[in-house]
């Protein structure tokens, strides 16, 4: 008995039942409660915090293992009962990663596609907007279960500003796990995985999330990083912007439907990593590969061999029709309200180090393959358009013009940066922003400018820093590891605790009423575009800004993607 349905139909229509609960605030549960639900598989039992007066629901499976027959194949829907009542009352593991996100949580396992329903408790009679989060790590590590992410406290905000919300955070696969490459893969439907994962997850909350007080028709895909790629390529844009009516709202944090990536790993790695792994003169390769020890396969795709090879997203004709730019020309894309934005240093995180020499620049930009290689007219034009003295940010609100970095970033680092933040993360930003605007869509934009406790002044508002104060954790909860002190808030003044329930807030409305607030002004593409800018260190926490900074070098970036980008 098959419960998923996967056509173009929403399946919103279909209501399940919560157990009886209390009225607003859940206070006077029994010690030991424990909140059920009865979802189309069975009966889930979750766990009540009294502290948090919520309600976890955490390592809900949404399909299949994928092991076995089931590696490197479409996530298959659960199509059994549970054997009595599901024990939701702690994580799951991880889906196997490689890289800093997965050294807390040692946890690791194949069998992975799991998500977490958070809710507040009292609410469960009636049906509450839901954030539904898609954690970053470059599609290569991280997960549902990383505690940066913890939704307790954004499910909180929602009641401080009587606006509950229902959390829900999800694994996918990673890694040539998730995003086996090859045509073999395409041939038979099974590439962009760990996007699939997500999708059926997307389902699951269709058919399932009534029964834990949610309205599924009021579903906001959220995600920062690779999980807003996720958003844009993986959802916004997928099977040609076809509209599954899965979501009616999106919040993409430094990611975008348009990558600057070629996304052509189709066949090179795949042949030879199958050689590699004894797989090569197999008639069927994948099949091969599924045959292979779960440990031995995970310790060659980690190996300085494994290494070398490229597991990404790949065009296929099917889940991924074509580049994101196109498609965003052309309107093929689910016309939903976004928020979209970008930290003002992202360039920091992703520039060449170090850059000493405007030469070296100037031959990365014609060599080096992250983004793309350029030719020598493209790359004397950046050079005009990123002169050595450009500001960090949008702004100099962190070095003076006079200031040169240290050798450690090297002295041309200043220019470096502020291109590799434009081509991966900004450029795209304020493409995407004039698109949703153009095409008549409510859209919210903005620029973090606030540099957290333990990031260097030199680093600046770089990538991912704005997560904690999105997701209101002032405790720093998950930010422990591997360094011991790195709470973005540890000695920071009350702006930055002021700033935090400020972006909280913001997202928590967009989830609930498609509008962050009156304070952020839409984005008018007729006009000029203007951003909200989220800096701890302004009066009132931010400001409006036209969004026409760094113009020249992100309009070559944005006139040259149908070209050398984006393919």
């Amino acid at each position: 008995m098959a419960f998923l349905k996967t056509a173009s139909v929403s399946l919103c229509a279909w209501t399940a039942f919560a157990a009886p609960h209390g009225g607003h605030g859940g206070h006077g549960y029994p010690t030991g409660y424990s909140p059920t639900v009865n979802v189309r598989n069975g009966t889930i039992a979750g766990v009540h915090s009294s502290i948090h007066n919520q309600d976890y629901f955490l390592g809900v499976p949404f399909a299949q293992p994928p092991v076995g027959g089931n590696r490197f194949r479409v996530p298959q829907s659960l199509d059994t009962k549970f054997n009595g009542t599901y024990d939701a009352s702690r994580y799951s593991a991880a889906c196997i990663g490689y890289g800093s996100d997965d050294w807390p949580y040692p946890s690791l396992s194949e069998d992975c596609l799991y998500l977490n329903v958070i809710r507040p408790s009292g609410y469960e009679k009636e049906k509450l907007p839901v954030a539904f989060w898609i954690h970053g790590g470059g599609l290569t590590e991280g997960s549902g279960i990383d505690q940066r992410y913890n939704l307790t406290n954004i499910v909180q905000r929602g009641v401080d500003i009587g606006k509950p919300i229902i959390g829900v955070s999800i694994n996918y696969r990673l890694s040539m796990w998730g995003f086996v490459t090859g045509q073999e893969a395409i041939d038979s439907g099974n590439a962009n995985l760990g996007f699939r994962d997500q999708r059926l997850a997307l389902h699951w909350v269709q058919e399932n999330i009534e029964a834990f007080g949610g309205d599924c028709s009021k579903v906001t895909i959220w995600g920062e990083s690779a999980g807003a790629l996720s958003v844009g390529v993986g959802h916004l844009t997928a099977f040609g912007g076809r509209d599954d009516e899965l979501f009616r709202g999106a919040i993409m944090q430094s990611g975008n439907p348009i990558n600057y990536n070629t996304f052509n790993y189709s066949t090179y790695d795949f042949v030879n990593a199958s050689t590699q792994l004894g797989c090569g003169d197999a008639a069927d390769k994948l099949d091969c590969l599924r045959a292979i020890s779960t440990d031995t396969l995970s310790s060659w795709i980690n190996s300085t061999a494994g290494e070398y090879f490229q597991w990404q997203p790949i065009i296929d004709g099917d889940y991924i029709q074509g580049k994101g730019s196109v498609q965003l020309a052309n309107g093929d894309f689910v016309h939903v309200p976004i928020i979209d934005g970008a930290n003002s240093d992202e360039g920091t995180a992703f520039g060449i180090v170090p850059m000493n020499t405007t030469e070296q620049f100037l031959t990365t930009l014609q060599t080096a393959p992250h983004p793309v290689v350029l030719t020598s007219e493209q790359a004397t034009k950046v050079l005009e358009a990123y002169p050595a003295n450009i500001t960090y940010g949008a702004v100099p609100t962190n070095q003076p013009l006079s200031y040169v970095p240290g050798p450690e970033q090297g002295a041309a680092s200043r220019r470096s940066d502020a291109y590799y933040g434009d081509v991966t993360m900004i450029a795209s930003r304020r493409k995407t922003c004039e698109t949703w605007s153009a095409n008549g869509l409510d859209t919210f934009c903005y620029r973090f400018n606030t540099i957290p406790h333990g990031i260097p002044a030199a680093v600046g508002a770089t990538h991912f820093q704005e997560v904690a104060f999105v997701f209101d954790n002032k405790l720093g909860l998950g930010y422990g590891y591997p360094n011991v002190s790195v709470n973005p808030f540890e000695g920071e003044p009350q702006s930055y605790f002021d700033l935090a329930d400020t972006m909280s807030a913001a997202w928590v409305s967009f989830v609930h009423d498609l509008n962050p607030g009156s304070f952020w002004p839409k984005y008018d593409a007729g006009a000029l575009g203007r951003n909200w800018v989220f800096d701890a260190n302004v009066t009132g926490l931010g400001y409006a800004e036209d969004d026409d900074w760094r113009k020249e070098g992100m309009d070559l970036i944005n006139a040259w993607n149908e070209d050398v980008y984006d393919r």
